[in-house]
């Protein structure tokens, strides 16, 4: 039995459990694929992939997540966008000041529906971990707060530009790698 093969049979078999615990900041899929050796040499999961460029029409993902350390408190935002076939095309993490949690929620969308819109994705699925957030842009909430109302419509325009677009709910443990970068964009931001 050669490398490749091990490498093979252990993705497909070890439990996402035992995944999460190597792995705490990846989600257990994204491994298997990067172990695959059908999808290119194995790379370490850790390493963000090089950036990818499909040919259009571009179908991608993009994972969102907002933090803020206290509501209000020192706030950030990550995203990251994926091509069809989980390589990262963009990811970002950005300090945004002192907001609540639903604030810096959408603004982690908005920008990671900006960065979509300039990598050319016109099919996009958009997983948020915040309930709340996916039920507001689905039209299952009202957007009461005064201060969400303009970043909700700002996020609804951006939609719009997609030709294809849904908005759907994941757990935390499925979108860690938007989550840490919300939490980097904080740290860097005391670090600097």
């Amino acid at each position: 039995m050669d490398r490749e093969e091990i490498i093979r049979r252990l993705a497909r078999t070890l439990p996402d459990q035992i995944l999460r615990e190597l792995f705490p900041d990846r989600d257990p899929a994204r491994i298997r694929a990067a172990l695959d050796p059908a999808n290119g040499p194995c790379r370490d999961p850790a390493v963000p992939a090089k950036p990818k460029r499909a040919a259009t029409p571009l179908t991608c993902t993009l994972h969102a997540d907002g933090a803020s350390r206290g509501n209000p408190g020192h706030a950030g935002a990550g995203f990251v966008v994926y091509d069809q076939q989980g390589g990262e095309l963009r990811a970002g993490s950005r300090y945004l000041g002192t907001m609540t949690n639903n604030e810096a929620e959408y603004r982690a969308l908005i920008q990671g529906l900006e960065a979509a819109r300039e990598l050319g994705c016109v099919r996009l699925a958009v997983h948020l971990d915040s309930e709340l957030i996916v039920k507001q842009i689905n039209g299952q909430y009202r957007v009461k707060s005064p201060g969400l109302k303009p970043l909700f419509a700002r996020a609804r325009d951006l939609l719009r530009q997609f030709d294809q677009v849904s908005v759907s709910h994941v757990y935390r443990t499925d979108n860690t790698r938007a989550d840490q970068l919300a939490n980097q964009g904080i740290d860097d931001h005391f670090r600097g």
